[in-house]
C-alpha cells in the first residue's frame, strides 16, 4: 500500500469528502462502440499513474480509474485496498483504433510497469496493486499472449508476474481518483516521486521506459 508519509499526508485530508462506495458500473463499452471506438483495461498498481501514461498517449479518447476482477457489488476504494475482495485497481481506456492500435496499447502498458512483480508495483504493495490485463474479446486475448510470448523472447525479462483475465465488470472509481495528475498535481508528482515509479521503470526498460518522461 501507499506507506509513506507524503501519500499517508494526501489521503489523510482527502478522507473527509470520500464517500464510502465507487461509482456506477461503467457503461464505457456501449458508449465506445456507438462512436465507433474501442476500449481496453488494464491493471498496473496505482491507478492514477495508469490513467495519465494512457492519456498522454495519442488516439486515447478517455482513461478512467476504477475497479474490477473482484467479486464485491460496487466496491469502494478502502473496500478494494484492504485486499479481500480481489478487486484490482484498474483503467478503463477508450481509444480510437483508427488512430492507435490495442498492440501499441499493449506496447505502452508493458513500458509503464514492472512485470516481473507478483505482489504489486513498485512501493505499493498488496493485491490490489498487481498487474493484469484484462481482455474483451479473442483478438485482444491473442494480442496480449502474443505480446508476452515477445518479451519472453526479448531476453530482458523470463518471469512475467502478469496475468491475462477475462474483463468482467468494470466500477469507476470515487471522483476525488479521477485525473488525480491533474486535479492534485502537486501530491501526484510527490506520490510518483516517492514511490520511485519512474527510476524503477528507467531500470528495467533503458530508453523504452514510459513514466513521466518516457514514451508519452
Amino acid at each position: 500500500m501507499r506507506a509513506f508519509a507524503t501519500v499517508a499526508l494526501a489521503a489523510a485530508a482527502l478522507t473527509a469528502c470520500a464517500p464510502a462506495q465507487g461509482q456506477a458500473e461503467s457503461d464505457a463499452a456501449e458508449r465506445a462502440a456507438a462512436q465507433g471506438y474501442e476500449r481496453a483495461i488494464f491493471a498496473g498498481g496505482c491507478f492514477w499513474c495508469i490513467e495519465a501514461d494512457f492519456e498522454h498517449l495519442d488516439g486515447v479518447i478517455d482513461a478512467v480509474s476504477g475497479y474490477t476482477g473482484g467479486t464485491l457489488e460496487n466496491p469502494g476504494y478502502y473496500d478494494v485496498v484492504r485486499g479481500d475482495t480481489g478487486h484490482y485497481e484498474a483503467v478503463e481506456v477508450v481509444f480510437d483504433p483508427d488512430a492507435v492500435s490495442y498492440e501499441t496499447l499493449l506496447s505502452h502498458y508493458w513500458r509503464n510497469i514492472d512485470p516481473t512483480d507478483v505482489d504489486g508495483q513498485f512501493c505499493d504493495q498488496g493485491s490490489s496493486y498487481r498487474t493484469a490485463i484484462f481482455v474483451t474479446d479473442e483478438d485482444q486475448r491473442s494480442a496480449a499472449e502474443a505480446s508476452i510470448e515477445e518479451l519472453e523472447a526479448s531476453g530482458r525479462f523470463n518471469n512475467i508476474a502478469t496475468q491475462i483475465l477475462d474483463a468482467g465488470p468494470f466500477f469507476v472509481a470515487e471522483e476525488r481518483h479521477q485525473n488525480y495528475y491533474i486535479e492534485y498535481a502537486e501530491r501526484y508528482a510527490a506520490y510518483r516521486r516517492g514511490c520511485r515509479r519512474d527510476a524503477r521503470l528507467e531500470q528495467l526498460w533503458g530508453d523504452e521506459a514510459g513514466g513521466e518522461s518516457g514514451d508519452h
